[in-house]
């Protein structure tokens, strides 16, 4: 019999099975705690050891009865549940039981779905904004949860770090910003952090098309000595674009400029005349290089300040003679409009449609007599020429003194022909008066009385090449019954009419 109290019997699990009972929660979620108890009936046995076994995995084993629990759940730890005890009796020591309880499945709900990471456009393309959103929810039965979201490239964070916002729109994102993408999902209470799938995103880059070259300056056209800028765009095209500038004759590059923008622009300081001529741009964000086309850029010169000749005929100036007022002007751009001035009141002008300079031909008069001056005008500014200054000679001059002279001698030779004229006549009248006296006396073969009365006649003595003087002659048959021909031949007046000096 001392045998037998030295044996342990073991009875079926299946006899007795409610003596020994799990309690478990009923419904748990992911972060929530599981609390798993087992109790056996009151009677005269006493728990020896206790063991909690999860789908026939052990999980705890304790020599006192003890309570198991799991602090956060998840969703791996769903399974089956049971426990298992040694019990001794009271009264009949030695003598020992196993029992197992029957098992409790326990499903821990999801609280909220793994999130998606999805990228809107799916295709982006460089310079675009883009947007990242976390998709998932909380359960129905936890729908008052509060979640928070991050986005993360490449294990770096982005953006302010952790939102309530499921999404994050990029501005702009560009070749450099191509990667992997993430995010997390996250609630507070219970603290339950979840992550999405990597997604790769590529940035497209869009080629460049349709570079065009443009010019702007504070005045049009281009002055030399001012600005110019010149500017380089393109239609499309996305990512770092390099633009330069170009002049055809020479293919030189005149600048170049790298930059996140669809322009560009190439200053030009104080041009030159040597800057006119033809140039293009080109545009290349790593996809083949676009050309514009030609821009034919034309610099304007200011006309300079002007040159003022007088030209005149002899070594000084004087009344009648016909100057040349030659203005010109070194530097500027035709056509050049030249205005001439005498004492700052116009005379006249003149062009210069090539360029170079303009004459304007003066007569001079007494009152001519001052300082002229010029004017170069082609529309970008006048220009003044300095003064100069000119001194007319009066009739008293030099020229007028040998032009008189050559006058008087002419009317001098008129003179002489006058009175030879006169003096014909009056011999041949006191030849006629002595023939009727004394009738045998020859009377001379051309007497006067057979000369027809002379009419006027006019004689040009003067030179022919600058003053021109005329003479006029007038001779009168005197009156028969007129006894003093002195007196006739003395009252030259009634005779003889002297025209005045005409001077062009």
């Amino acid at each position: 019999m001392l045998l037998w109290s030295f044996l342990v019997i073991f009875a079926p699990v299946s006899e007795e099975a409610d003596w020994l009972t799990l309690q478990a929660p009923s419904v748990v979620f992911e972060g929530d705690s599981i609390d798993l108890m087992c109790q056996k009936k009151k009677d005269s046995w006493e728990i020896q050891t206790m063991a909690y076994y999860k789908d026939g995995k052990e999980l705890q084993l304790s020599n006192e009865v003890s309570s198991f629990s799991i602090p956060r759940a998840a969703l791996s730890d769903s399974g089956s549940y049971y426990c298992f005890a040694t019990a001794e009796n009271y009264f009949l020591k030695y003598f020992l039981k196993s029992k197992a309880s029957r098992s409790i499945r326990i499903e821990v709900q999801e609280l909220f779905p793994r999130p998606v990471l999805t990228v809107s456009p799916s295709w982006p393309t460089e310079g675009s904004p883009v947007t990242l959103t976390c998709e998932t929810q909380p359960s129905p039965q936890r729908s008052n949860a509060q979640l928070r979201f991050c986005f993360f490239r490449d294990d770096r964070a982005l953006g302010s770090g952790w939102s309530s916002s499921p999404e994050l729109r990029v501005p702009a994102m560009w070749t450099e910003d191509s990667g992997s993408y993430w995010c997390q999902a996250e609630m507070v209470t219970p603290r339950v952090r979840k992550q999405s799938l990597q997604s790769q995103i590529h940035m497209q880059r869009v080629p460049v098309s349709n570079v065009s070259l443009e010019m702007w300056a504070p005045r049009d056209p281009v002055i030399e000595g001012g600005d110019l800028i010149l500017l380089c765009s393109v239609a499309e095209g996305t990512g770092n674009i390099t633009f330069s500038w170009h002049r055809e004759d020479t293919g030189t590059s005149v600048g170049r400029k790298t930059q996140r923008s669809l322009s560009a622009e190439l200053e030009v300081q104080a041009v030159q005349e040597g800057d006119a001529g033809r140039y293009y741009c080109r545009a290349d964000n790593g996809h083949d290089p676009i050309q514009s086309k030609l821009l034919s850029i034309r610099v304007r010169i200011p006309a300079s300040c002007p040159v003022l000749t007088v030209r005149v005929p002899g070594t000084r100036a004087v009344v009648g003679d016909v100057v040349e007022l030659r203005c010109e002007a070194q530097r500027g751009s035709p056509p050049i409009l030249y205005r001439f001035y005498h004492e700052d009141v116009t005379l006249g002008s003149s062009s210069a449609p090539s360029g170079g300079g303009a004459s304007f031909n003066l007569s001079l008069t007494p009152e001519r007599s001052g300082n002229y001056s010029c004017e170069a005008d082609n529309g970008l500014g006048a220009q003044r020429s300095e003064a100069v200054p000119l001194s007319i000679t009066g009739t008293g001059g030099y020229r007028r003194d040998h032009v008189t002279a050559r006058v008087l001698g002419a009317l001098c030779g008129g003179l002489g022909v006058i009175t030879a004229v006169l003096l014909s006549y009056y011999w041949s009248r006191k030849i006629s008066d002595a023939s009727s006296t004394n009738p045998q006396e020859p009377t001379h073969s051309s007497s006067l009385s057979d000369m027809e009365e002379m009419q006027p006649e006019y004689v040009n003595v003067g030179p022919v090449d600058v003053d021109v003087v005329y003479s006029q002659v007038w001779s009168m048959q005197p009156p028969e019954d007129s006894a003093n021909t002195r007196t006739i031949l003395e009252n030259k007046d009634s005779h003889v009419i002297y025209s005045d000096v005409k001077v062009t």
